[in-house]
């Protein structure tokens, strides 16, 4: 075939009919995408650059900043250098001397990173990668990881599949960045509704629920991160092999089948000959062969296995830890359903659908208003309509959304349902709380009631329901006082109040008001509470089986009097172990009177002169982004936990890693119009920077912060000390300005 150019040349690669042991009638190919010119990820490289290019993302000679150790290297190499960018790729010790060799070879700047972080070597080459951009002038970054035009680069794949074989029914491939499994089978499903797609992962990879093993040797597939190119509803079933049975099938495949290739593609031989040998006669199955096998020469080629290699997988439960070749089934007609009630709007809500997903679960969103929600659709998460406060109604609703399916739990990341949850998951005997300790999370004047009794220390207090009682309230607990509404969140209404007068007209503001923002009717009750001095913290509690783990303590700043609202957050707050021990055991002391028994909690305590003091119990996960704080420093994901909780599942509260994470949220300092914020691209290059989120849209009424819902994005930061970690996000902050217009 003739091509003007070598970018014309990727793709149209052969799909060949393997020789293997199978009944009759079932037709066994190898798409061999090895034989681009490089590899598989030619195909990504091609279709990345030409839409930069195309878009004005990549300007005309700008240099293309990547951090690859494998093909996608290559492909961007190729392409990028064909057409006239300096390319410099970022990678680590472990790349291959062929890989390097090539690089160097069209005239690549390679930039091996020294060392890896406490995150793994991933994250020091993203972190060299921060460096690069901001030194470079113009610089772009392919970010294949999350480039939609990765996963749609395998559209050509499918069409040479459709063109070739007419049909297929089985779809085997490996997962690493999510694109060619994942873009294939999404493609021909268009067309092929029955098809069955299987995904192969190694173990030690966290794309599929297993714990991350830095000591893993596979390479071009699994990850230490999950990349948002993989569509976890696209699969049917999902395989994990370990490093000798992966490296074992890859000369395998060479011995039986003539084709010298990377371990990727023998993982993807040895699942699809299995599959083949137990399939109907008149299947046809293929397998995406990615990667030839000369970088592999001196490594897999030479590799002896160190005990036996498994020949046929064990199957398991999806979400149990594997150690050796076995596999999970995650049909998409038949996945349980995990119903949210509601969802908050801001941070975690819509990751936690996305989260399910991931899990091999159906989540559905049952909610009075889905508009509600800011990027529910990207989430591909079915929203049904019905009244959430209606119990009745709440029930049918889910009966009709699950048809037929088996519910596998129901949980909710509003504060604002706990109590609708609650219910529900009880009338499908799903995990859950007791409708009582759901409702003192709710209303803060019960849990007070109930702290009481069990005497753990909180600030003195008294509850209201009309102004005539203020006086009184205050001369209880004295002056100054915070005064604040029995079921509020997010700070809303929450005011110090210095003098008797000022708590009066907030009491009597908060009585004015009949409903909260979701419109639920309000309780008409106002705590009038001593205002306990200190500093705040935020104990991360997580239930389980009767006992409440301390999985960390967040330190909380907050706005100047008369608000509190939540400025900057860092886990671990930096405290002495005697002092961290005192505040975990007043959070659990402070459960265990509420009767919390099963998944996430925070409690937000003052360490007070006299000791920790109990300021709120919540029966969720800490708002503000912590839950995402606590994971990168930690590893421990708690948004997964919460749903694994939901759903009977087992849980996983150990940290893989030890360092400091950070965040700081962007507000206004004028009350008047939002015209913009700038600076965050910038910002996002600081070294230690994690993430610059930004919320707030141009033309919405700011005002310097007096509740949660007056922030306007975030920037998280994670570093190996406290000091680096604030170094960063001062930094970053200072880059970023919020403009506004005032308004009359």
């Amino acid at each position: 075939m003739r091509h003007d150019t070598l970018v014309d040349a990727i793709g149209n690669t052969p799909a060949v009919r393997l020789r293997t042991d199978t009944p009759d009638g079932v037709e066994v190919y190898a798409k061999l995408e090895l034989l681009n010119p490089y590899a598989m990820k030619d195909r990504v490289a091609r279709r990345i650059i030409l839409e930069a290019r195309r878009t004005g993302a990549l300007r005309e000679g700008a240099p293309i900043v990547e951090s690859s150790s494998g093909t996608m290297a290559l492909g961007v190499a190729l392409v990028g250098t064909y057409l006239g960018h300096p390319v410099h790729i970022v990678t680590d010790p472990r790349i291959d001397p062929v890989t390097l060799a090539k690089l160097e070879a069209m005239g690549c700047s390679v930039h091996i990173v020294e060392a890896m972080t406490a995150q793994g070597w991933q994250s020091a080459r993203l972190e060299r990668l921060a460096d690069l951009m901001r030194d470079l002038p113009g610089a772009w970054w392919p970010q294949q990881y999350s480039n939609p035009d990765n996963p749609a680069a395998y559209r050509t794949l499918a069409d040479e599949l459709l063109d070739d074989l007419g049909t297929v029914d089985v779809l085997v491939g490996s997962v690493g960045s999510g694109g060619s499994l994942c873009g294939t089978s999404a493609a021909l499903l268009e067309h092929l509704p029955d098809l069955k797609v299987v995904g192969v992962d190694c173990v030690g990879s966290v794309l599929f629920g297993q714990p991350d093993l830095a000591t893993r040797k596979q390479s071009g597939l699994g990850n230490s991160l999950y990349p948002d190119n993989i569509d976890y509803r696209l699969f049917d079933e999902v395989h994990w092999l370990s490093d000798d049975e992966a490296f074992d099938a890859t000369k395998s495949l060479a011995r039986e089948q003539k084709i010298f290739a990377g371990n990727t593609s023998g993982s993807v031989y040895r699942v699809l000959t299995h599959l083949a040998a137990h399939a109907a006669p008149g299947t046809r199955l293929v397998g995406i062969m990615p990667d030839r096998g000369d970088r592999y020469a001196e490594t897999v080629y030479r590799h002896e296995a160190a005990g036996p290699v498994a020949t046929a997988p064990t199957e398991v439960p999806f979400g149990t830890t594997v150690h050796r070749w076995s596999y999970a089934a995650i049909p998409r007609r038949h996945r349980p359903v995990l119903f949210f009630v509601e969802s908050n709007t801001t941070g975690t809500g819509m990751l936690a659908l996305r989260t399910a997903t991931r899990l091999g679960l159906a989540p559905v969103l049952l909610t009075k208003d889905p508009a509600r929600y800011a990027g529910l659709e990207e989430t591909g998460c079915p929203a049904v309509r019905c009244d959430t406060e209606d119990e009745a109604a709440l029930r049918a609703a889910a009966d009709s959304a699950a048809a037929g399916r088996p519910v596998a739990g129901v949980t909710t990341t509003s504060d604002f349902y706990l109590v609708h949850a609650a219910a529900l998951a009880g009338s499908f005997r799903r995990p859950g709380h007791a409708s009582g300790t759901a409702g003192l999370c709710r209303d803060k004047s019960l849990s007070r009631a109930v702290l009481s009794e069990a005497g753990v220390p909180q600030p003195a207090h008294a509850v209201v329901e009309s102004a005539d009682g203020v006086a009184a309230a205050v001369a209880r607990v004295g002056l100054p006082c915070v005064v604040k509404p029995a079921d509020g969140s997010g700070s809303q209404d929450v005011r110090w109040c210095a003098d008797e007068a000022s708590a009066l007209a907030q009491a009597a503001r908060i009585l004015a008001v009949t409903e909260n923002v979701r419109g639920q009717r309000r309780a008409g009750r106002v705590l009038v509470e001593e205002f306990a001095q200190g500093p705040e913290y935020s104990v991360e509690m997580f239930c389980a089986g009767g006992e409440a783990v301390c999985v960390g303590i967040t330190q909380r700043t907050t706005t100047a009097l008369p608000y509190f609202v939540e400025t900057g957050h860092l886990f671990p707050a930096v405290l002495s172990a005697a002092a961290e021990a005192e505040l975990a055991e007043s959070a659990r002391q402070a459960l265990k009177a509420g009767g919390f028994e099963l998944g996430p909690a925070h409690v937000e305590v003052r360490l007070t002169p006299a000791g920790p003091v109990v300021i709120e119990v919540n029966g969720r996960l800490a708002g503000g982004m912590i839950p995402e704080l606590i994971r990168a420093a930690t590893g421990i994901d708690l948004l997964e936990q919460q749903l694994r909780a939901a759903t009977g599942r087992p849980l996983a509260l150990s940290a893989d890693r030890a360092r400091y994470a950070g965040l700081r949220f962007l507000t206004a300092t004028e009350t008047g119009r939002l015209t913009g914020i700038t600076g965050a691209t910038e910002a996002a290059r600081v070294p230690g920077v994690e993430s610059v989120v930004t919320t707030g849209v141009p033309g919405r009424a700011v005002r310097p912060p007096q509740d949660a819902y007056d922030r306007l994005g975030h920037v998280v930061a994670v570093g190996s000390s406290p000091r680096e970690v604030e170094t960063a996000l001062d930094t970053a902050t200072a880059l970023i300005r919020v403009e506004t217009t005032p308004t009359p």
